[in-house]
């Protein structure tokens, strides 16, 4: 699946929180851009390693298409730099659009440099092997979030979320309803409405004393 221009243009406008709170998958709060402004829209080519060793991370940017966004899962030793520039700038020119990783990445002030998003779940200065068996194309978990090829990606400084390709049309316009219901909100905030009114909460279980 290729998500069209004008449907990753909307994925990016409405952000990682508002999809997570639409029906996107989300992954755990451990996984965090590694340079400030960092973001991702693109489909999912999931990636497993052997622990110490990112002979997949090499395969799959060799065999990556345009567009795609590399998700990888460590079965072991997260606190090794599996990837850093010498990755980031093959992957630019296979037009990867950025990577998900369970581990640790290094060349951080490069990455920045290249304006290549990477989240991860640290920043770890040793390197990795590349001898040992892993997997390009299968099913992983990252982030407590299974992801499949062809999965949507979303990225912000909010956090990663994932749209399976089967249910995107309806989660960017569980989206888009929600966006919409929350500029209602706000105009209606500005007015002097409270968020205790607009969301009809039940204010009894606090003890007030103002």
């Amino acid at each position: 699946m290729t998500v069209p221009a004008d449907i990753q243009a909307v994925l990016a406008r409405l952000g990682a929180a508002t999809l997570g709170e639409s029906g996107a998958a989300a992954m755990g709060t451990a996984l965090r851009p590694v340079w400030r402004g960092a973001t991702i829209v693109g489909e999912a080519l999931p990636v497993r390693c052997s622990p110490g060793d990112n002979l997949a991370i090499h395969v799959a940017v060799a065999a990556a298409k345009a567009g795609q966004v590399l998700v990888v899962h460590l079965e072991g030793e997260p606190e090794l730099g599996y990837w850093g520039e010498v990755l980031t700038t093959g992957a630019e020119a296979a037009g990867v659009v950025g990577l998900v990783i369970d581990g640790g990445v290094r060349d951080v002030a490069a990455l920045e440099a290249h304006r290549f998003p990477v989240f991860s779940t640290m920043i770890a200065l040793r390197g990795a092997a590349k001898v040992a068996a892993g997997s390009v194309g299968e099913t992983v978990v990252v982030g407590g979030v299974q992801v499949a090829t062809g999965d949507v990606v979303v990225a912000d400084i909010d956090g990663v979320v994932v749209v399976p390709a089967a249910q995107l049309a309806e989660v960017v316009e569980a989206g888009r309803q929600r966006s919409a219901r929350e500029v209602e909100m706000f105009e209606q905030l500005r007015s002097g409405s409270t968020t205790v009114e607009l969301l009809g909460l039940d204010v009894s279980p606090i003890r007030q004393d103002v």
